[in-house]
């Protein structure tokens, strides 16, 4: 089994930008993709931004050029930098992982482990 656990989220102003961290616990050995997702009242869970252990990545169409996916050398635990914040952004995060093979990495039916999320408020 795996363990997710995200930090960071909070109250921000349009404009600034906040750090997510997601510590990820387990059978770290079986997972080959990491991401974050996010869910805003009333509408379907996204893709925020997601990272394979070769370090390909993908982003959401509505966070590319504002948000940073990284993670570091363990892969124990995974990073959302998120600058130019919006208050269309507003969401809860969650980060997830996979231990699939194959397109699915990047989706949200691909994956199979999530944390409980952590909520991001943009107010204008």
């Amino acid at each position: 089994q795996v363990q997710l656990q995200e930090s960071g989220g909070g109250l921000v102003q349009a404009g600034e930008s906040l750090r997510l961290s997601c510590s990820i616990s387990g059978m770290i050995f079986s997972i080959n993709a990491r991401g974050w997702f996010r869910q805003a009242p009333g509408k379907q869970r996204e893709l925020v931004a997601a990272i394979t252990n070769g370090d390909a990545t993908d982003y959401g169409n509505s966070v590319q050029g504002r948000f940073t996916i990284s993670r570091d050398h363990t892969g124990n635990t995974i990073f959302l930098e998120m600058n130019s914040l919006k208050p269309e952004d507003t969401a809860v995060y969650y980060c997830a992982a996979t231990k699939r093979f194959g397109g699915t990495w990047n989706q949200v039916d691909g994956m199979d482990y999530w944390g409980k999320g952590t909520l991001v408020t943009v107010s204008s």
